[in-house]
């Protein structure tokens, strides 16, 4: 009967098992499970958020806003022009022509003005207090899971094991940035430096960022903890941070869905759900190392 290497994260052993030496594996059912819900909780934030949003369609820096004020730093709306009503959206005083999808859209001859469009929000009708209990229904489910996550991760040993970079993964930074440039991957058990940094950014930074700046803009929490408000600079700027950060999480879901096409989608996919990966083949150096 053949044998298969099974390296389990964690185990500190190779079991032998059947099939192929290829098949490794590599993520446990925590992982897994953790990685869902985030997705899951992030889902239903960003379209329930992006609801809450259209409520007040301007982002400001400092601890004031409105008309009066000079701080705006983004904005979407719609204005009556000459051909009719335009969408725009505003950046640092720039403004941009944005109808049918920011600003102004819907079905032809029923479009509205709102920031971001019904199919890309929860509810697709304008409805604040469904969006606020979605948001933070999902909002505490993230939380939870990111702490017990973590606590876990420390008892385990998978957070030093396999997330932070060590020297030799800086050393072999930026050959991992031309290999990932000229889209050559190499499929092992172990993350890669990007991998660590891109991983690492979002669960140690982003994430909690986004955690802070949603509790910093919570009237209830203000009692609880006024000194977070004032080391933001003010509800309007941690508002504006947590939008930036949502900005920054969907510019990594993009980059994540397209590195796993070009890594190769299936095994990417059955890693993520059933744990077991396809692996390079091992080298022969690496055989007698093992042995």
């Amino acid at each position: 009967m053949e044998t298969i290497t099974m390296s389990q994260p964690g185990a500190g052993v190779d079991a032998a098992s059947t099939k192929d030496a290829t098949l490794i594996y590599r993520q446990s059912r925590w992982t897994r499970l953790t990685h869902w819900l985030w997705a899951i909780s992030l889902f239903f934030m960003l379209l329930s958020g992006l609801q809450i949003f259209n409520a007040r369609p301007q982002l400001y820096i400092g601890k004031q806003s409105g008309f009066e004020y000079n701080n705006t730093v983004f904005a979407i709306g719609a204005e009556n022009t000459a051909t009719g009503p335009r969408g725009y959206t505003e950046i640092f005083g720039h403004r941009f022509d944005t109808t049918g999808v920011l600003g102004w859209s819907g079905p032809a001859g029923q479009q509205t003005s709102r920031a971001f469009p019904s199919w890309a929000t929860i509810p697709s009708y304008y409805d604040l207090g469904t969006a606020r209990v979605v948001h933070f229904f999902f909002a505490w489910i993230l939380t939870t899971t990111l702490v017990v996550w973590l606590v876990a991760s420390l008892v385990n040993g998978h957070l030093r094991r396999d997330l932070a970079p060590r020297l030799d993964d800086l050393k072999r930074l930026p050959q991992d940035i031309i290999e990932h440039a000229k889209l050559r991957f190499h499929h092992t058990r172990e993350y890669n430096t990007l991998q660590k940094m891109a991983y690492g950014g979002v669960l140690f930074v982003l994430l909690p960022l986004m955690i802070i700046t949603g509790l910093a803009m919570s009237p209830s929490m203000n009692s609880v903890l006024p000194w977070l408000n004032e080391l933001l600079g003010g509800r309007q700027t941690a508002r504006t941070i947590h939008f930036t950060v949502m900005v920054l999480l969907v510019g990594f879901f993009i980059v994540h869905m397209m590195m796993i096409l070009a890594a190769g989608p299936i095994n990417e996919l059955r890693s993520i759900i059933t744990g077991w990966y396809r692996s390079d083949p091992p080298r022969h150096g690496d055989t007698e190392r093992s042995a």
